[in-house]
């Protein structure tokens, strides 16, 4: 099915280095239209839409989605007048993009906004498009959410760890090696959401996660699926989990790096990551280990890859090899999408897919949307949590349902007042 794609629109863009016009890049942000990537508390955020690229269902696979935006964007940067005074990624003209786990299934966006405050190593900009006299001012103080209450989503407790018997079943009769499910709960509140509320919560208790915002779709993510700046590729690839059995995470930490289970699946996510960059790069590296990354509810086992990307290569381009990673489908790809097509019951929508940013240079961060919620965008009363974990032939359900639980625990704790 071939994805019709809208004319670019030829736009103005901006930037000029200012001073800090606000303590934390967060408190700038508007409550409506608007998006944010925040890391260590640098990062970008933006609001308004000078420009937006929405991928409907396409019958097709999430590459299709990743191409097609990619040649909208290069489509758009060529026609676009550009003034860049910082020339730093991640100035000039910036686009946030969302994607769909299953583009079959569920659509993407692409979001150019109309101002764009970035800031990195002290250094502060903004960027304008179409406009000349935005001004950029601490925001009003978010509302806390009130009266949030908790509901089943998709698959109860039970069913669900049925579905995980199902797929463990599938797994041991060597059908495939791993399958990563993922379940939703609902959360309704009293009076709509001010999301800004979460993603404060989100920046302060997970520094060291991406705290994200795109077109609804908010969270802290601990796994940046892609890297991208200067020609050399990063992936950290997450699989391996275990509940933090004490302050420091000690337990845990030792039991993952002694679990069969848990190495094995994160073997096959760090190959899946592994090969697709041995096809775009003229070299890769695989860090020693599994390592330890200790976040406040989990212990994750982590590996790094990087690798030189061939001249030419931008983000979208390997984005649409890399997803999904194994890290959240599971090996071999196809067989595993097919099987949480069949057995998930869930309508996974944009959780799991990339979400990110990327510049004209095609320089950009991307990470696996996960830890992470859906804003109702006909109710704004109601949200849909996300949160999952990789199957293989060792996993017990209820063990699985404790560590979906506990990878909910970020956004929920986020939309207490």
């Amino acid at each position: 099915m071939s994805i019709r794609l809208p004319e670019a629109p030829a736009l103005t863009f901006r930037t000029v280095e200012v001073p800090a016009p606000v303590a934390r890049l967060l408190d700038a942000l508007p409550e409506e239209d608007a998006v944010a990537w925040v890391h260590g508390g640098q990062g970008l955020v933006g609001w308004g839409s000078a420009a937006r690229l929405h991928l409907d269902p396409s019958g097709e696979t999430t590459d299709g989605h990743l191409l097609a935006a990619d040649t909208w964007w290069k489509q758009l940067v060529t026609r676009a007048d550009v003034e860049d005074d910082v020339r730093i990624p991640g100035t000039g003209p910036v686009a946030f993009g969302s994607f769909a786990f299953d583009a079959a299934l569920a659509p993407s966006v692409m979001v150019v906004p109309k101002v764009v405050l970035g800031t990195r190593d002290g250094c502060w900009w903004l960027t304008v498009a179409d406009d000349d006299h935005a001004v950029i001012s601490r925001a009003s103080a978010p509302r806390p959410p009130h009266g949030v209450t908790y509901g089943v989503g998709s698959l109860d407790d039970a069913a669900w760890m049925a579905a995980v018997e199902v797929v463990v079943a599938h797994i041991r009769a060597n059908r495939l090696k791993k399958v990563v499910l993922a379940r939703d709960v609902v959360a309704r509140l009293e009076d709509p959401l001010d999301v800004r509320w979460p993603l404060h919560r989100l920046a302060e208790g997970y520094s060291q996660c991406w705290t994200f915002l795109v077109d609804g779709l908010f969270g802290a993510s601990p796994e940046p699926v892609l890297s991208l700046r200067g020609g050399v590729a990063a992936s950290l690839v997450l699989a391996g989990t275990a509940v933090r059995g004490d302050a420091l995470g000690m337990s845990s930490g030792a039991a993952l790096l002694e679990s069969d289970k848990d190495l094995e699946e994160h073997s096959y996510s760090v190959a899946s990551v592994r090969e697709v960059l041995r096809r775009h790069c003229v070299s890769v590296e695989v860090s020693d280990g599994p390592l330890l990354l200790h976040l406040p509810n989990v212990t994750h086992l982590a590996s790094e890859v990087r690798g030189r990307v061939r001249e030419g290569t931008g983000a979208l381009q390997l984005l649409a090899d890399l997803h999904p990673t194994a890290a959240v489908c599971g090996t071999p790809t196809a067989t595993a999408r097919q099987l949480i097509r069949e057995v998930e019951g869930l309508d996974r929508g944009r959780y799991a897919g990339p979400v990110g940013w990327m510049d004209a240079a095609g320089d950009g961060e991307w990470c696996i949307a996960l830890r992470c919620a859906q804003i109702d965008p006909t109710d704004m009363q109601r949200v849909r949590l996300f949160g999952g974990g990789g199957m293989v032939r060792d996993s017990v359900p209820s063990d699985e349902l404790a560590e979906s639980n506990a990878k909910l625990l970020p956004v929920q704790q986020a939309l207490s007042s």
